[in-house]
């Protein structure tokens, strides 16, 4: 009887040890492709910014400084979320805790839900985050493109966002009619 139960347990810490690493290669390979986990990081939006009050504010220089939470904030939800993702890498000088829907697109602020620890290595990182907002913001503020859509775009697949906006030769941004254009 002892003899049976032995492969039996066996076995079964074998498929528990695959499981687990089957969910950290996922886990790892959700971090290495640049994209946050979207159970940790769905992407959120300031519920109070309308795409008439960021038109209104996107042409003065450095207007998100009025939402951007303080730095203490954003350093403490770096260390704590570093733990929730799992990096292997635990020195919060290596990563940017970034809004995934940035603030000048009406991402939420504080809200744990747009923030993340981005690597700040790898081939899709901060400094390659930046150069998307930054074009996607211009083209928003600019009214070339919805502000829905952005915000979707970049909170659905950053790297997808980035090859359409700043990647694309072809991206023809289409003018729209809002009511403050007609102001």
């Amino acid at each position: 009887m002892h003899q049976r139960r032995l492969p039996q347990q066996l076995l079964l810490s074998v498929l528990l040890c695959s499981s687990m690493l089957f969910i950290v290669t996922l886990a790892c390979a959700q971090n290495a492709s640049g994209l946050p986990d979207p159970r940790l990081t769905p992407g959120r939006v300031n519920s109070e910014m309308t795409e008439e009050l960021l038109h209104a504010s996107c042409h003065t220089k450095g207007w998100t400084r009025l939402y951007r939470p303080p730095v203490s904030f954003t350093n403490s939800l770096k260390r704590l979320q570093m733990r929730k993702y799992g990096y292997e890498n635990r020195d919060p000088r290596d990563y940017e805790e970034d809004h995934l829907v940035p603030l000048c697109l009406g991402g939420a602020s504080e809200d744990p839900g747009n923030l993340w620890p981005e690597p700040r290595t790898g081939e899709w990182n901060a400094a390659v985050k930046d150069k998307l907002e930054a074009k996607i913001c211009s083209l928003v503020c600019a009214g070339r493109v919805p502000l829905h859509e952005a915000q979707h775009d970049v909170a659905t697949n950053w790297i997808e966002a980035y090859k359409k906006y700043v990647e694309a030769p072809t991206f023809r941004a289409h003018r729209y009619k809002k009511s403050y254009d007609a102001q």
